[in-house]
């Protein structure tokens, strides 16, 4: 007898949700629930007289611990931000909690409502901008830093970032592949590296996790309101920006100039070290290897294998390679100027 989930990842409809959701909450009637973004959860936007809504479906490994510590730390964090920089609202249900769990094909999957944010997913392309989105990420780690929350959660560490993933990538190609002794090799130099920066005495405390600038941060006016903290944790400060450095979205001919306006930004508001932002390149290559090993969670419940073949691994060996020339050459030049300076 077959006694196990009969789907890996539903897609709920949206009248389950209206059924399920609209009488705990006083929002008013639903006129409308659209499925909006299938990403890493699956979100839907709610229309009623009083406006929009935003509707997530966290995916079922997500626990109401992570979504309890999400919504408390938004919480915490609305209580403490100045006017200058927003976080999302959780909406609260009737009976004041903030999120729901509901039965799905899959197991359990949790729901959150908040409020529709207005504005521009702003793309960052200009010095402005950039300055501002400066400004308003340390204004966010300065707040984070005055949140006590007592509660368990994983931290964005080398296990998490190097580790985790490592075992992940090496299961799934399998662990006589000839490209695994090179992972393990940059995983251990990476680690080592972050390690080495790490007893200089880097910035450490709550981050966001996924601040990539891409789609977390919405602009209105010059306020910009951070929003998605699953992945928000103790971690790196420069793990946090390293995101924003890499992303893609920039003209490369721009991006040293845009990336300055975003420093002065931040240091204009909190400190951040030289070598907290020498510390940057390492983890960026750490999102890299992190990404790496979050692709392959997703592929046999989600994604399919069709795409995560040959290819897709020969492109991420390719940058990780080039990454490690790189470095290795910047390692050169800094002790060539040591041994100058003595």
């Amino acid at each position: 007898m077959y006694n196990q989930p009969t789907a890996l990842r539903s897609v709920l409809a949206p009248e389950y949700l209206e059924h399920c959701l609209s009488r705990l909450y006083d929002i008013g009637p639903w006129k409308q629930c659209l499925f909006w973004l299938r990403g890493l959860n699956d979100t839907y936007r709610i229309e009623t007289p009083d406006g929009f809504y935003i509707l997530p479906v966290y995916r079922s490994e997500v626990s109401e611990s992570d979504v309890n510590f999400e919504v408390s730390l938004l919480t915490e964090l609305r209580r403490m931000m100045d006017a200058t920089t927003h976080v999302s609202e959780p909406i609260p249900k009737n009976d004041s909690t903030l999120y729901t769990v509901l039965n799905a094909p899959e197991g359990e999957r949790i729901t959150v409502i908040f409020r529709y944010l207005k504005g521009i997913e702003h793309p960052l392309d200009d010095e402005a901008s950039c300055y501002a989105f400066g400004r308003s990420a340390a204004a966010l780690h300065a707040a984070m830093d005055l949140v006590t929350i007592a509660q368990p959660r994983f931290a964005l560490d080398t296990d998490f970032l190097i580790q985790q993933p490592l075992k992940r990538i090496c299961e799934y190609i399998g662990l006589e592949h000839q490209a695994v002794p090179f992972l393990r090799e940059f995983a251990v130099s990476l680690q080592k590296r972050i390690e080495i920066a790490a007893a200089s005495g880097l910035d450490w405390g709550l981050c966001h996790g996924d601040m990539h600038g891409n789609n977390n941060a919405f602009l209105e006016g010059e306020q910009f309101t951070h929003y998605d903290f699953e992945w928000a944790a103790k971690g790196w400060r420069a793990y946090d920006l390293a995101q924003v450095k890499a992303r893609k979205r920039q003209s490369p001919e721009k991006q040293d100039a845009l990336w300055n306006s975003l420093m002065r930004g931040y240091r204009s508001v909190r400190h951040f070290s030289d070598e907290d932002e020498q510390a940057i390149e390492l983890f960026i290559m750490a999102r890299r290897f992190w990404v790496m090993g979050l692709d392959v969670a997703f592929i046999h419940q989600d994604t399919g294998a069709l795409d995560y073949g040959e290819a897709w691994l020969n492109g991420f060996l390719e940058e990780f390679s080039h990454a490690d020339h790189r470095q290795n050459i910047r390692q050169q030049m800094m002790n060539a100027y040591i041994v100058l300076k003595e």
